[in-house]
């Protein structure tokens, strides 16, 4: 685990139950080179409107998000929120991210190791990403199965990623499940940066389509996927997005009258 004065390199401001890290996306690649440079091992949480309201359900899974090397605003929500609070603050989606890590990572001579994902998608994600980077060092790739791991289980897993030599393990095994993973795994591997990157995994592979830019943009992301799957993603936008209005309503109100530190 990372030590306390390490995770104030940047500085954090409330969202509901999670302190969301204020920072730009090349501060986020700076970050995340340092650490390797250095070989300090951290964790990375991309974090949406999901994220939060997962984490205010579950303390456990909140202070795992609030432990981490980063946590990210990937969602627009939470840069609007940071801009609100006066940060100087850009969305770091996790698409983008593994896109930008990948590329500035062939130069570096960075190793990448792919978790998660369908059967085969990691392997794909693999090697659709080597097509588009051909310089790119890929460590290894590996989907596990749909339940809980065994303890032998976990660590085979993590004597093959530390085998492998990676730097970077990307995890795509969705919210929250992926961000349990990756704070129970850090003391395991020896990579120095584990990255809880969700959907990324099925966007790259063509899987999942990706918004239009400009509904991005616009924070409407969530409405172009739901119209892509709305059976499994209804409950998670109709439900959860005022519920997450409200939470933050309720916590600005709040703070005009008890003011939080950002």
């Amino acid at each position: 685990m990372s030590e306390p004065a390490r995770l104030s390199v940047f500085p954090r401001f409330p969202v509901v139950d999670v302190r969301i890290s204020a920072l730009t996306f090349a501060q986020a690649l700076e970050l995340i080179d340092s650490w390797i440079a250095r070989r300090e091992r951290h964790y990375v949480n991309v974090c949406t409107t999901h994220t939060v309201l997962e984490c205010h359900d579950a303390p456990e899974l909140a202070a795992i998000v609030n432990q981490a090397g980063m946590a990210t605003p990937d969602g627009m929500p939470l840069v609007w929120l940071g801009r609100l609070r006066g940060h100087r603050i850009e969305r770091v989606y996790g698409p983008d991210l593994m896109l930008a890590v990948c590329e500035r990572g062939q130069a570096r001579g960075y190793r990448h190791f792919f978790y998660g994902g369908a059967e085969g998608v990691a392997e794909t994600l693999a090697e659709r990403l080597r097509a588009r980077f051909p310089r790119l060092l890929v460590a290894g790739a590996y989907g596990p199965p749909f339940r809980p791991l065994t303890l032998d289980e976990e660590r085979e897993a993590a004597m093959w990623i530390n085998a492998s030599g990676a730097d970077i393990v990307w995890v795509g095994l969705g919210t929250p499940k992926q961000d349990y993973w990756v704070a129970r795994f850090r003391p395991l591997l020896t990579a120095p940066v584990l990255i809880a990157v969700g959907a990324a995994f099925d966007f790259h592979t063509g899987r999942v389509r990706q918004a239009p830019r400009w509904m991005q943009r616009a924070g409407l992301e969530w409405l172009f996927r739901l119209t892509q799957d709305p059976r499994r993603l209804w409950k998670r936008y109709l439900l959860g997005n005022p519920r997450f209005v409200y939470l933050v309503v309720r916590q600005l109100l709040r703070g005009a009258r008890h003011p939080l530190p950002s």
